[in-house]
């Protein structure tokens, strides 16, 4: 299994697609494979400076951890000095706010796309809506 790089561009230019109806503020998203390595990146006109570093941590922060961002955000208010401690640990390369979503296929982690520019939440459903074009199931098998 793996992430190509037309899937990864059918999830980019979905979710920005899927920004622009919203009226989002501008975008970066980025799509990284198991390895953590780019398969494909875009960064909108009048997105600010250090939106692709937000959007590749949290891309890194979900492969890294084994889970989306919006729970490790959550995980994170329990056990602060924890999170903390692995921020440090993995150089800053983690973000807690909702817009880094693994990706998966028949259930097994093939990478993550992180999207940074508006809200958590609004960064979040941009990725999913690019996860649903592509035909990833974000269903966590049982």
């Amino acid at each position: 299994m793996s992430l190509t790089l037309a899937a990864a561009q059918t999830i980019i230019s979905t979710a920005l697609a899927h920004a622009r109806s919203r009226s989002a503020k501008p975008l970066a998203v980025v799509v990284l494979d198991a390895g953590g390595h780019p398969v494909a990146f875009a960064r909108e006109d009048g997105a600010s400076l250090f939106r692709h570093d937000i959007a590749r941590a949290k891309a890194m922060g979900a492969l890294g951890m084994g889970d989306d961002t919006r729970v490790l955000a959550e995980r994170a208010k329990g056990n602060p000095v924890f999170f903390q401690s692995v921020s440090v640990a993995v150089g800053g390369n983690i973000a807690f706010s909702p817009g880094g979503v693994l990706i998966r296929e028949a259930g097994t982690i093939i990478g993550a796309v992180g999207i940074s520019g508006d809200t958590g939440d609004c960064d979040e459903d941009c990725a999913l809506a690019g996860l649903r074009a592509a035909g990833f199931n974000q269903e966590i098998p049982a």
